[in-house]
């Protein structure tokens, strides 16, 4: 099932998401492995299987097979690094930040795609997951490569729609 056939599913009172979704898969600004890359990602994000399904079989045929890896890497790593940043942010002890996190993500230094890409991954996952200290982190990060505060918000509307879409999804599912 693609993603726009998945949203259709919605019942009326999410007609704005059907809406939403259909202006992302139709949206030409960010390009194909940017927006098929994202969608991927936040959909993994979501946590939520049925949208992973539709996820996978809309965007794995637009993306190459290390962006469509990359994406699942970026949800991977963002739910183990969002709940752990969010802590350190939230505790009131500062000591927390200055201690070592311990925990691998060596796939944030070599995603094995452009940088920008995966970052932008990584930073619609960590608004999904409300991670303040992660979102600065990786905005800093594109604004370094280059990006654009539009792509930016780009990303974090792609996190947006997918999580909402999942969300009424698993009501009605």
């Amino acid at each position: 099932m693609s993603l726009k056939a998945f949203a259709e599913i919605l019942p009326d009172y999410a007609k704005d998401l059907r809406l939403n979704i259909n202006s992302l898969l139709s949206d030409q600004t960010l390009g194909d492995q940017r927006k098929y890359g994202l969608l991927l990602a936040c959909a993994h994000g979501t946590g939520y299987k049925p949208i992973v399904e539709a996820a996978e079989a809309e965007c794995v045929p637009n993306l190459s097979p290390e962006a469509a890896n990359a994406a699942r890497a970026a949800a991977a790593v963002m739910a183990m690094n969002n709940v752990y940043y969010r802590f350190v942010h939230l505790a009131s002890n500062p000591e927390y930040g200055q201690m070592p996190a311990k925990l691998r993500m060596n796939v944030i230094a070599a995603p094995g795609i452009d940088k920008a890409d995966f970052e932008l991954f990584s930073l619609a996952v960590s608004a999904m997951n409300g991670c303040g200290m992660c979102i600065d982190s990786h905005e800093k990060v594109l604004k370094q490569h280059g990006v654009k505060a539009e792509a930016i918000q780009a990303g974090a509307r792609v996190g947006a729609v997918m999580k909402a879409v999942a969300t009424v999804h698993a009501t009605i599912a």
